[in-house]
């Protein structure tokens, strides 16, 4: 499946980065099936996941799936992705649905935006979802001191120097 919209660089901490191996990627899920069997073979409940996955929308379009609070650049192997977050799901009349989904990633500080790639993994892998996600972050760098910033309540101004944050994504700076 071809990806859509922009792609997203690692910006996070450089110790983090190198915690990349080949080959540990994070579990594809193309179906409900794979999706099925991951969950089912991890210490969750079949039936409902006890807490949101970290996942990764990578390149090619795929949903990379890994368990919470692991390093979203680990499981997309470093490479760009599409979208980044944290997601949950739930068994609704014997099929996977998403509960919640979120673009909370630190390290990639996808914005909003990302939203039709996450959807378009979701609708390939035939896994029900919400119009959006359920939890918005918008992330900006500060143009004066550098910071990054999670934008509350459209208040678009720098928490460490006051400065103005400008109102596009602007985090990595280099498109990816």
């Amino acid at each position: 499946m071809e990806g859509r919209g922009r792609s997203y660089r690692y910006v996070g901490p450089a110790e983090l980065r190198a915690l990349v191996r080949p080959g540990n990627e994070g579990r594809r899920i193309r179906t409900a099936a794979d999706f099925d069997d991951w969950a089912s073979a991890s210490a969750r409940t079949p039936a409902e996941p006890a807490e949101p996955f970290t996942f990764v929308v990578d390149t090619s379009g795929v949903l990379r799936l890994a368990p919470r609070r692991s390093e979203h650049v680990v499981y997309a192997g470093g490479g760009p992705v599409l979208s980044a977050g944290e997601i949950g799901f739930r068994r609704e009349s014997g099929r996977w649905v998403v509960r919640e989904v979120s673009n909370q990633s630190t390290g990639y500080c996808p914005d909003p935006d990302s939203w039709p790639s996450v959807a378009d993994a979701l609708d390939a892998a035939g896994i029900a979802h919400p119009c959006g996600f359920t939890h918005e972050v918008v992330f900006r760098r500060c143009p004066a001191c550098r910071e990054l910033n999670i934008v509350r309540e459209e208040d678009f101004v720098c928490v460490f120097c006051d400065g103005a944050l400008p109102r596009e994504w602007n985090v990595d700076g280099v498109a990816a």
